[in-house]
């Protein structure tokens, strides 16, 4: 994943999903319940934002630092930032799976 243009091929091959806005960032939601798993993010040139529960982001962070983080912005929400030049794409495509099922669970969300 080198860019957003690499994130957003990926997600959009993911089932049951549509390009989107979150927060009025680009996005890839779930089509079903019209749910956000991963955005461009405030940090754009860098990074994307992924929206996972609480606890896989905490073990995310723990487990490999250089590519999953925070800034203070997203402290305390259900988001980590993924670095694009990360070491580990596999583990990253992963995340991003996990982030669609995860979101794909929820019920629908509500209208902005």
């Amino acid at each position: 994943m080198r860019d957003w243009n690499e994130v957003l091929a990926f997600a959009l091959a993911l089932p049951g999903t549509e390009q989107g806005q979150h927060y009025r960032q680009d996005a890839v939601k779930i089509g079903a319940n019209g749910r956000a798993f991963v955005s461009t993010g405030r940090e754009a040139a860098t990074s994307f934002c992924l929206q996972l529960d609480p606890d896989d982001v905490a073990l995310l962070i723990a487990t490999d630092p250089e590519t999953f983080f925070q800034t203070p912005h997203y402290v305390g929400y259900g988001a980590v930032l993924v670095r694009y030049d990360s070491a580990d794409p596999e583990r990253v495509r992963g995340a991003i799976e996990r982030a669609r099922d995860q979101a794909a669970a929820k019920p629908r969300a509500r209208k902005r």
